[in-house]
């Protein structure tokens, strides 16, 4: 087989101006999949007490309305590797955003329960399908310094879009249509932002050819002979031999990889962040805490996740994934240590207790959402290797929406099984677990081009990387 070539050209010794704004304004647009990610998912939590009431629903019936759009996203995810695959990465952006307006219109005007619970369902195809797009869009596309928070500028417009869902909860109080039907803005913003954007290099490189790569790549990096280096790196990668699709993941070398990035996206949830930005509100309110209380307390939340994260995107290209992981994750095991021993003996807490609760709840989202919200979502378009990327990233993507529709299913009857207090201590484990998880099998992938990524997988020190 003989390797493929990658063209030259003479070029202008100036280099585009507009290189590294091209490539912030492409991950600042693509980002907006994940500000409608965070909102759709994150405005149940204010809707959800008026719907029950609208609606007459228990908890059963709650849980179904909150984890119809995590179906929704599993399916998504099924379906996003082989979009993302076979029409492009910037067409999958496109499809979510189309998805994603239709989704938020249906959700406004439902007349009733499964009407409303299909319009999340609908909702959630677009959530699977960005969040396995997005990211890896951005992760192709940007240069190996920048691509970390590039990349997690995704995660910041989730909890952007967490922050905007509960911010229109508490202003819009009880009119949960107009809390839905909000959504349907952005998705219009994004349809038109990435409808000028390119597509990803890689992508066009084993699609339509090295020249397309180029032509792209020569608007995202200032340095012509970076784009040499890229492509030549680029088709080096194309020469290894190796299978597409899920047959593919069934290589022996790509274990590490894969039992990272699936680890942490299951980490990532079974960690309990998603319980809290669902449920806050009805946790608290059961807990004794007023219905006004429990809003500002869970609106704290959002600003204290968006903060965290927006302090990710900085910190995970100077000391890490890795390390970034294991400063932070024992931060959330004692918060919410401390939050199942004041619940514990089933009484609301009290006075200053309530105080406890609310600093430990916002300390815990700020050590969990910035260390594996942040980094969950870069794992994968980082760890998995060029031919089986998109597939593989929609596994881990899978992954992330089927445990986070467990958690989503069983949280308010694990309050009732277990009480607060039960429901804390074993979130606890699992935050305790992750960390171990995180110290024997993360390696560090800080400032490593892709290809020098793949590189260590196939030569066996993958998790010597530290």
């Amino acid at each position: 087989m003989s390797r493929t070539t990658v063209p030259t050209r003479p070029r202008a010794a100036d280099p585009s101006p507009t290189t590294g704004r091209s490539v912030v304004t492409i991950a600042v647009v693509s980002a907006l999949g994940g500000l409608l990610f965070g909102y759709d998912t994150g405005i149940i939590s204010g809707a959800l007490p008026t719907i029950a009431d609208d609606f007459s629903l228990g908890d059963g019936g709650q849980q179904i309305v909150t984890s119809a759009i995590i179906v929704g996203a599993i399916v998504g995810a099924v379906l996003s590797g082989r979009i993302a695959e076979r029409l492009g990465r910037r067409k999958a952006v496109l499809w979510s955003a189309g998805i994603f307006g239709v989704g938020a219109l249906a959700a406004a005007v439902a007349p009733e329960t499964w009407t409303l619970c299909l319009a999340r369902l609908v909702l959630g195809l677009a959530v699977g399908l960005a969040s396995q797009a997005v990211p890896l869009y951005v992760a192709e596309i940007a240069p190996p310094a920048k691509r970390g928070g590039l990349v997690v500028a995704f995660q910041l417009a989730v909890t952007l879009g967490i922050l905007a869902a509960y911010l229109a909860g508490y202003a819009l109080d009880e009119n949960w249509r107009w809390m839905f039907g909000l959504g349907l803005v952005p998705a219009l913003v994004l349809l038109a932002g990435m409808a000028a954007l390119p597509e990803s290099p890689r992508w066009l490189f084993t699609h339509r050819g090295p020249e397309a790569a180029r032509a792209v790549l020569d608007q995202v990096r200032s340095d012509p002979a970076a784009v040499d280096t890229e492509l030549s790196e680029l088709a080096a990668t194309a020469h290894e031999k190796g299978e597409r699709g899920l047959r593919a993941l069934r290589a022996r070398w790509l274990r590490p990889a894969l039992m990272a990035g699936i680890g942490l996206a299951v980490a990532s949830q079974i960690t309990g962040i998603n319980a809290i930005i669902y449920y806050a509100p009805t946790i608290l309110g059961d807990s004794g805490f007023g219905r006004s209380s429990a809003m500002l307390t869970t609106v704290g939340v959002g600003v204290v996740n968006f903060l965290m994260v927006a302090l990710g995107i900085w910190l995970v290209d100077r000391i890490g994934r890795r390390k970034l992981l294991l400063v932070l994750l024992p931060g959330a095991v004692v918060c919410l240590a401390v939050m199942a021993a004041v619940f514990m003996g089933g009484h609301a807490p009290q006075g200053g207790a309530r105080w406890l609760v609310v600093a430990c709840i916002l300390g815990y989202i700020a050590c969990n959402g910035g260390s594996l919200s942040v980094v969950v979502w870069l794992a994968g378009p980082e760890m998995f290797p060029w031919k089986v990327r998109a597939v593989a990233v929609g596994v881990s993507t899978f992954a992330v929406w089927f445990v986070d529709l467990i958690v989503s299913l069983t949280t308010l009857s694990l309050t009732s099984a277990l009480g607060v207090s039960g429901t804390f201590w074993l979130f606890t484990l699992m935050n305790l677990l992750a960390f171990l998880f995180t110290f024997r099998y993360v390696p560090e992938t800080r400032g490593r081009s892709l290809e020098e990524i793949e590189g260590a997988l196939r030569s066996g020190t993958f998790r010597a990387m530290r």
